[in-house]
């Protein structure tokens, strides 16, 4: 049975399951063909699997292309370019062995963003990101303009006395990440008085800097929950 709600979240009842159960053991499969000394018959298990996976998934890529009026709102959607992405690496890579192409290879994982037609939950998340979207992308260029400061700023205090750790601004863009996030790995760290308080005061912005992405993410789900239960009681 088929129901249509929207472009990119047409349902085909069982067969959804199907899909899930395959997005998840798609992923379990690229973990295992990492392991080391893997046997070439189960290799062959794994790539079988894969094409299995592929066949399924462009079926099902292929239906909603068709059953989406018009096509192209579904093929130029999230979802819609999700789906593509997600079994474009194996048209891409199949029957070529350079690294370059098979690198292409590492965007199976985004048939983990599959799931996120399946769940309401993810559905919210997608709803509360696109709430608060051009929040984010302000907070994102100003996150760009912190970093940059704090990477000038330590090369200014600290490149005479660490010309090697800290040899120019873009060098600096490591201790400034793991200063700014809070993260502080302690693999690079200054050395001089100013540079110490330099990195005290970016340590205060690190606190209100994470926080701020978390309260605008938090605010737009709580909106995103307030409006599936207006429509859901219409």
């Amino acid at each position: 049975m088929i129901a249509r709600d929207e472009c990119g979240r047409v349902s085909f009842g069982r067969w959804d399951y199907l899909v899930q159960a395959l997005i998840v053991l798609s992923l379990i499969t690229f973990a295992l063909e990492t392991i080391p000394g893997l046997s070439q018959f189960h290799r062959k298990l794994l790539s079988y699997f894969e094409f299995f996976t592929v066949v399924i998934f462009s079926i099902e890529y292929l239906l909603r292309v068709i059953l989406c009026r018009p096509s192209k709102s579904y093929a130029f959607s999230f979802f819609g370019i999700v789906d593509l992405v997600a079994i474009l690496p194996f048209y891409i890579s199949s029957g070529v062995d350079l690294r370059t192409v098979r690198a292409f290879r590492l965007l199976r994982l985004f048939r983990l963003l599959k799931l996120a037609r399946y769940s309401s939950a993810m559905q919210r998340y997608h709803r509360a990101f696109m709430i608060a979207r051009e929040e984010l992308v302000l907070f994102g260029f100003t996150a760009l303009i912190m970093f940059y400061l704090a990477a000038a700023g330590i090369y200014h205090f600290e490149h005479i006395v660490q010309p090697e750790i800290f040899s120019s601004v873009f060098h600096s863009f490591w201790w400034a990440i793991a200063t700014l996030t809070t993260v502080g790995y302690g693999d690079i760290y200054p050395i001089t008085v100013g540079g110490k308080i330099f990195t005290f005061f970016i340590l205060m912005i690190g606190l209100g800097f994470v926080a701020v992405p978390t309260g605008l993410f938090a605010s737009a789900l709580s909106r995103a929950r307030d409006e599936e239960k207006s429509e859901s009681s219409k």
